[in-house]
C-alpha cells in the first residue's frame, strides 16, 4: 500500500514554524491549506483539498511527526501565544474605559490615604449643651 512521506513537514516544523498555527486541535499548514490532528497514541489525521489527504501517513513515521508537532507546539507556539498574551495587557484601550480605569485607581488611593476610623473609636462626644467636645 502507498503511503503519505511526511519527511517534507516535518522539515518544515523544524525550520519555518512561522508557516504553521493551531486552530481548534488542529495542526494547520498555512500556505498548503492543509491540516493535521494528532491523537493521543500519535495517530495522524489528514484534511486537504487535494490528493495528499487520500494516503495515509507511512506508519513507521507517525510517531516521528507527533513528535516533532509537540515540539513545534512546545517550542514555538506556546510560547508565541504567551507573548501574544503578554502584549494585550499594554494595549491601549478605548478613551472611557481608560477614564474609568484611572478614575478608579485615584479614588482607591485616596480611600487608602483617609484616616482610618475604628467602630470603637470615638469621633467627637456631645456634652449635655448641646455643643460637641473635644
Amino acid at each position: 500500500m502507498p503511503y503519505l512521506d511526511v519527511n517534507p513537514m516535518m522539515t518544515a516544523l523544524r525550520t519555518a514554524p512561522e508557516e504553521f498555527e493551531l486552530v481548534s486541535g488542529w495542526l494547520h499548514h498555512i500556505r498548503s491549506r492543509h491540516s493535521f490532528r494528532f491523537s493521543p497514541d500519535d495517530q495522524v489525521e489528514i484534511r486537504a483539498a487535494c490528493n495528499c489527504a487520500l494516503l495515509a501517513v507511512r506508519p513507521e513515521q507517525e510517531h516521528e511527526l507527533a513528535t516533532c508537532f509537540r515540539e513545534w507546539q512546545m517550542s514555538y507556539w506556546r510560547p508565541l501565544e504567551i507573548n501574544r498574551e503578554f502584549a494585550t495587557h499594554f494595549v491601549n484601550r478605548p478613551g472611557i474605559l481608560q477614564f474609568m480605569i484611572e478614575l478608579t485607581g485615584r479614588l482607591h488611593r485616596w480611600l487608602l490615604k483617609q484616616a482610618r476610623v475604628h467602630a470603637d473609636d470615638v469621633i467627637g462626644e456631645v456634652s449635655p449643651r448641646g455643643s460637641t467636645a473635644g
